[in-house]
């Protein structure tokens, strides 16, 4: 987490960031007077331009829903960062080095070292799109072919390959003047007898970024059937990357899940893909591990539970899509206790026949991945549903023992 900023720096930045050029980034303004400019919210839904910027104050403001401030808060607001997250990123759009006060969370040396490795990681990412073009690549493109998925899909999702040897990336990166220490704490290599060996090595690649866009890690699919590791490999536990805390897809959705209040769980990077394709632009999963209380945090930056506390009624809806298995079920049900942290509807949706979102559509194409997830069932429904499957209902005592079970949800 990084500390108190300099209040210094914190002008600098906003003296760098002309609010007219960075908020011109996002949408169109048109003049509207002397010392106006004008647009539609980015914040609500309207067709009547409501939202001015006044550059001579630095300031912007709705009039349809009061959202206003300066060009931090409007980072802020629209990227759905911390201040210190959007000061971060108006920094580097700027090429401003921020220097953190003495004992707080992230010094300077340490803040330097995390651009060093999201440096790397950009690098990393750009090597591996390119290589995703190469003949090398066949089966990387092949596999994606078979799953629907075409080279415009590929280049939208930002996907790549990552060539078969042990130092391709290693060697690249020592050539952009990456030490071996930031090549291995970045998690791109591992270490090995004779120095630093890339982690990935003839996988097809999916980026893994954070709220503000920048690439943390990355997913790889093993693609030769005589390759004795996993399936899937992530990116270890680095300083940028952890595994708890991260959700593939979320750079994408963000936008439309505040705008939705609405956040689809889906298992696979995939299915990601299948149901942004598919008109499911909320959609987004974890990478390798159970959904949990830090994801769970960064939805709450994004979908607001706060304002339903006191009625109990939520406009808000998380919805898992896990597979129909026996597996899946059990997913489902380990998400119900984290229910219990999060004030939101939580709904399930699982295919009948037990296929994943990628496979629906595959299969059925984009209309059955959209009904998937409009027949979603509450999740207190389903965990009861599959409590109470477990127990003969014929029976006396399966009625007693199904109750029993149930009792606590």
């Amino acid at each position: 987490m990084a500390g108190r900023i300099r209040e210094e720096d914190i002008k600098r930045v906003r003296d760098a960031s002309p609010i007219a050029d960075v908020i011109g980034e996002y949408l169109q303004l048109r003049p509207a007077g002397a010392d106006n400019l004008r647009g539609l919210c980015p914040f609500h839904e309207e067709r009547t331009p409501s939202f001015y910027v006044r550059p001579s104050r630095g300031v912007f403001y709705c009039f349809g829903c009061a959202q206003g401030g300066d060009v931090i808060a409007f980072v802020m607001k629209h990227d759905h960062l911390t201040f210190v997250e959007a000061v971060e990123w108006l920094a580097g759009r700027a090429g401003i080095q921020l220097r953190y006060e003495e004992g707080s969370a992230a010094p300077r040396s340490q803040q330097s070292y995390r651009t060093r490795l999201l440096e790397a990681h950009k690098v990393a990412h750009e090597y591996f799109m390119e290589h995703l073009a190469t003949p090398e690549a066949a089966p990387a493109r092949e596999f994606l072919a078979e799953r629907g998925f075409d080279a415009q899909v590929a280049e939208h999702f930002q996907l790549g390959y990552a060539p078969a040897g042990w130092e391709n990336l290693v060697r690249h990166l020592r050539a952009r003047r990456f030490t071996d220490k930031e090549i291995l704490d970045s998690g791109l290599a591992s270490p090995g007898r004779h120095g630093p060996m890339d982690r990935f090595r003839g996988r097809l690649i999916w980026p893994i970024k954070d709220l503000a866009g920048d690439v943390i890690g990355f997913g790889a699919r093993r693609l030769d059937e005589h390759d004795t590791g996993p399936k899937y490999l992530n990116t270890p536990e680095t300083p940028l990357y952890k595994k708890s805390q991260v959700l593939y897809g979320i750079e994408l959705a963000k936008r439309e899940i505040a705008r939705r209040q609405q956040a689809v769980i889906v298992e696979g990077y995939t299915d990601v893909m299948a149901c942004h394709l598919a008109g499911v632009p909320t959609a987004i999963a974890t990478c390798g591990t159970a959904f949990g209380t830090e994801h769970i945090k960064i939805l709450r930056r994004l979908i607001h539970d706060d304002a339903e506390l006191g009625s109990g009624i939520s406009r808000a809806q998380i919805i898992f899509t896990f597979d129909g298995d026996e597996a899946g079920r059990k997913a489902a049900e380990r998400a119900f206790a984290e229910d219990q942290r999060f004030v939101n509807q939580t709904y399930v949706a699982i295919e009948p026949n037990g296929m994943d979102p990628c496979e629906l559509r595959q299969h059925k194409g984009d209309a059955a991945v959209r009904e998937l997830i409009a027949q979603r069932v509450p999740l207190y429904e389903f965990a009861l549903r599959s409590t109470v499957d477990q127990y003969d209902l014929d029976t006396a005592e399966g009625q007693i023992a199904a109750l029993d079970a149930a009792a606590p949800i």
